[in-house]
């Protein structure tokens, strides 16, 4: 008879327990994870558990009433959809209602307050040179200002963080170019600087060449302020609505410099490191956050900045960085700073030194993980191009889903068991073999599911179970490769060892071709489309992913040790692999190539 192949196949044939060994501790491995993890089922989509919806309407801002429209809309929905999904398979739907709605449903398990926060924040961010400063009334009564106070050492000592943690020093690379964040004096001296600031630059439009004021004696602004009752006009209603704010009250605090246009000076609020609110008188913005190319969170391991915020600029958003923070470093003086204005609301107020080249930057303060993240993600996916409201915030019930699940699970199970019916009519004893494969797919599908959800936000809704569902007959299908390869070396006349050796290798390949076919759809489906339908192509790709493990590591080692039994390589008529039934050839058997005929020659 023919003998297997030396070599490789002949060490699979001799090893097959290691291939059983790794997979049979993969499952344990992730099976303990599960446990340890607390989270022993998969998260459910909105579809089958319910959750949260959230109905949002575009307010036009002042000027730009015509903003709302079909273009900027579906760009807000883009945005919204990947700040919430992240990796697109946590089957939040983001879509379109009417010409100004937009909703937004969240599925039960997902953070909805946090999710609320990435889909709702305009996250507009501007650099605006800061003209003056102070304490807010109520803050410097409760807390004195030694907390405003410059450092010595030149390092900025303010610009603690709130919402989004605010940071307190402006750098390029790792070098540090800030100063104090806010002039020294108590808060009655800075209250006249202020109003002399505000004298001085009549109409605050320096823009990237800054402001100048002292403390006590006030400088005139880097531009020109233009003359006439228009510019003071304007410079009656900052100084009403400086003098009018009060950063110590939350309802202030929501509405200020929230309505103000990139071109044109505002006031806003903002917290320093000791926690007291103040308030500050802002010029034109210099810079914004569509300059940003890209935000990143990461940990500063070699200084004690903690978690900071990266900020890549592009070509021409580099240019005007560099261009404000060189003219605001030539000006000397307690107010050569700009701020960094998230949605009205300053989150850091560094000052200048030098300017800052290179196209990129760092904002750090009291950042922690989530809250840089956070940051970080909005100024990656870009600011919204629309103002939005939160109209009205509702919970979905799940009764219509629960009866669908059943549904399917039903169908599922349907389809199981006629799978397993055809492996039992027609294979006989290989479905020994299939159905363990059947059932160590479906464990590691359901574990690796569990343990996606809190991963990378998983959800399985019901596309996704359609997915597991066809993914039975994708498995089923590579174990009948398999064993028709066996099945028609058996006809050849080989017995059953050689021929599961030798039927490994062309099984094998046909098994690849197919998967990688199957996966390829799934993951151009998952790239090509959005919400519900990526759960099915999510699904699917993972579980051809599996199929191949599992046949790999699995079914062929199984199959190698089980075809060394007497049922099996006897060929018994319920084994599947009757050779009298398969209609096989005389056995195989090896024939001696006849000697050489020996030429005598005689003497």
């Amino acid at each position: 008879m023919a003998a297997p192949k030396k070599g490789r196949s002949a060490s699979a044939q001799s090893k097959p327990w290691r291939s059983l060994a790794l997979i049979l501790i993969a499952i344990v491995a992730l099976t303990g994870g599960m446990f340890a993890s607390g989270n022993t089922t998969p998260r459910l989509g909105i579809d089958l558990a319910g959750g949260t919806s959230i109905t949002l309407r575009a307010v036009p801002e002042r000027g730009q009433e015509s903003a709302i429209n079909k273009t900027n809309m579906n760009t807000a929905v883009n945005i919204m959809e990947r700040r919430v999904n992240g990796l697109g398979v946590s089957e939040a739907e983001v879509q379109t209602q009417g010409d100004d709605n937009i909703i937004v449903n969240i599925p039960k398990g997902t953070n909805s307050k946090q999710a609320r926060e990435q889909v709702g924040t305009t996250a507009k961010l501007y650099f605006r040179p800061v003209i003056a400063t102070e304490l807010s009334a109520g803050a410097a009564t409760a807390s004195p200002s030694p907390s405003t106070s410059a450092s010595p050492s030149g390092k900025a000592t303010t610009g603690s963080g709130d919402k989004a943690g605010s940071g307190d020093k402006a750098t390029s690379g790792d070098k540090a170019t800030s100063g104090s964040a806010s002039p020294s004096g108590t808060a009655t001296q800075q209250g006249r600087a202020v109003t002399d600031a505000l004298k001085a630059d009549a109409t605050p439009s320096g823009g990237a060449t800054g402001s100048a004021k002292s403390s006590n004696t006030p400088k005139a602004s880097g531009s020109p302020s233009p003359s006439g009752s228009a510019g003071n006009d304007a410079t009656a209603k900052l100084q009403a609505q400086y003098a009018a704010l009060d950063c110590s009250k939350e309802s202030v605090r929501a509405t200020a410099g929230k309505g103000a246009l990139p071109t044109e000076p505002t006031v806003a609020c903002g917290k320093n490191n000791a926690g007291v609110w103040q308030k500050y008188v802002l010029d034109k913005a210099a810079v914004d956050g569509t300059d940003v190319k890209k935000g990143q969170a990461v940990f500063d391991t070699q200084g004690a900045a903690g978690w900071i915020v990266q900020l890549d600029f592009t070509g021409s958003g580099g240019k005007k960085f560099a261009d404000v923070t060189g003219k605001l470093a030539q000006n000397q003086s307690p107010q050569n700073q700009f701020a960094i204005v998230l949605d009205g609301e300053v989150v850091s107020d560094p000052q200048v030194t030098t300017a800052i080249t290179g196209g990129n930057a760092q904002i750090s303060g009291s950042f922690d993980q989530q809250s840089a993240q956070n940051l970080a993600n909005m100024l990656s996916y870009g600011a919204l191009p629309l103002t939005f409201k939160e109209d009205s915030v509702t919970t979905v019930t799940a009764a219509l889903g629960g009866d669908q699940l059943h549904a399917g699970l039903i169908a599922g199970a349907i389809g199981l068991a006629l799978v397993v019916v055809y492996l039992l009519v027609f294979y006989r004893g290989l479905s020994l073999i299939a159905i363990p494969s059947l059932l160590v797919s479906a464990v590691l599908a359901y574990v690796i599911m569990s343990l996606l959800g809190p991963a990378i936000g998983f959800a399985l809704n019901l596309p996704a179970v359609c997915g597991a569902i066809v993914a039975i007959g994708i498995t089923a299908d590579s174990f009948i490769v398999f064993f028709e390869r066996i099945r028609d070396e058996i006809r050849e006349g080989r017995t059953l060892r050689p021929a599961v050796e030798r039927a490994w290798p062309r099984a094998r390949r046909t098994i690849l071709v197919s998967d990688f076919v199957s996966f390829l759809a799934a993951a151009v489906l998952f790239i090509v489309t959005v919400g519900k339908v990526q759960g099915f192509a999510f699904t699917l790709g993972l579980t051809t992913l599996l199929d191949v493990v599992v046949v790999f590591l699995f079914t062929k080692p199984l199959m190698t040790i089980l075809a060394r039994r007497k049922f099996y390589a006897n060929g018994h008529k319920l084994s599947g692999l009757d050779p009298k039934a398969l209609g096989a050839k005389p056995p195989l058997r090896r024939t001696r190539r006849p000697a050489r005929p020996v030429d005598t020659k005689e003497a």
